[in-house]
């Protein structure tokens, strides 16, 4: 028993032949693959790339947007204190002009009223037993120097 074998030189040659035939082609076909996998791999890498592309794209967008919700929010806070500083110089102005009316129209009732006495006191003068005089006392009419006496 040794380590030798024999072969037919034939049979070798043959399977030699076979073997310078069939190796070439696995080669080619390990070369396909291998560019199949390298263009595979390209394609992918460049879709990784477009896709964080996109990516810090969108991420950017949604910074500039949150900015501009922001800066939107600041706005209208600003807007809004505007408003309503606008709406209390107004309303100071309405009371002012109210309170300036009012003090108009009391002045002008007070003319008013003081006529008005002027002319029951003239008409008191002119006939003081005439029953005109009793329909003023009927209405509430009192006379000037008869209210400190009244009754409240």
């Amino acid at each position: 028993m040794t380590n030798n074998v024999m072969l037919d030189q034939a049979t070798a040659l043959d399977f030699i032949d076979q073997l310078r035939v069939a190796v070439p082609e696995e080669v080619r076909q390990a070369k396909r693959i291998n560019d199949e996998t390298s263009r595979i791999v390209e394609r992918a890498q460049e879709e990784a790339e477009r896709i964080v592309a996109r990516a810090q794209e969108q991420a950017a967008f949604l910074i500039e947007e949150r900015e501009l919700t922001r800066a939107a929010e600041l706005r209208s806070q600003e807007i809004i204190a505007e408003g309503r500083r606008e709406a209390e110089e107004i309303r100071r102005g309405a009371d002012h002009y109210a309170a300036a009316t009012l003090v108009k129209l009391e002045g002008e009732c007070v003319r008013a009223l003081q006529s008005i006495k002027r002319g029951l006191a003239l008409l008191d003068e002119r006939a003081p037993g005439d029953p005109a005089y009793q329909d003023h006392a009927d209405n509430g009419y009192v006379p000037d120097d008869e209210r400190a006496h009244a009754p409240l």
